[in-house]
C-alpha cells in the first residue's frame, strides 16, 4: 500500500504516506465550496508534475555530475469546466545562478519532459515547462 486517505469532514482529507508516516492535508479550493486552507487535490496534481520533473532532473544531474541544487519551480494550474478538470499546468524552473553548457541544459530539459507524472497525465492537459537559466 502506498498511502491512506482519511476524510476529516468539511471537504478536508489527511493523506498519510505509509512508509514514512508523512502527512499531507488537502482542502477544497474556495471556488469549489472549500476553505482553500491547504493544497487541493488538483493543486497536488500540478505540484506533482513539477516535483517529479525536478526529481528526474536530479537523477540526470547526478549521472552527469551537474549541480542543480537550489533549483526552484513556480507552478500555475489552470482549471476548466464541464467537466471541472485541470486543463493546463505551467511550470517555470528557475535554475541556480551557475553556468551550464548547452549539452547540460539539453540533458536536464529532456529529463524533465520524461518524468512519469508528465507521461501519466491525460494528453488533453497542456503541460508548459519552461527553464529560466541564469547565465
Amino acid at each position: 500500500m502506498t498511502s491512506e486517505v482519511l476524510y476529516k469532514g468539511g471537504l478536508r482529507t489527511v493523506c498519510t504516506h505509509i512508509k514514512s508516516k508523512e502527512e499531507i492535508i488537502t482542502d477544497a479550493p474556495t471556488d469549489n465550496n472549500g476553505k482553500g486552507e491547504a493544497f487541493s487535490p488538483t493543486d497536488l496534481l500540478a505540484t506533482s508534475l513539477s516535483a517529479c520533473a525536478m526529481t528526474i532532473m536530479g537523477i540526470a544531474a547526478n549521472n552527469h555530475e551537474i549541480d542543480i541544487e537550489g533549483t526552484k519551480a513556480e507552478v500555475l494550474k489552470h482549471m476548466a469546466s464541464d467537466p471541472r478538470r485541470v486543463s493546463q499546468v505551467d511550470v517555470a524552473f528557475h535554475m541556480p545562478n551557475r553556468t551550464y553548457t548547452n549539452k547540460e541544459k539539453t540533458i536536464l530539459e529532456k529529463a524533465a519532459l520524461t518524468c512519469p507524472v508528465a507521461k501519466s497525465l491525460h494528453p488533453d492537459i497542456i503541460q508548459n515547462l519552461t527553464f529560466l537559466w541564469n547565465d
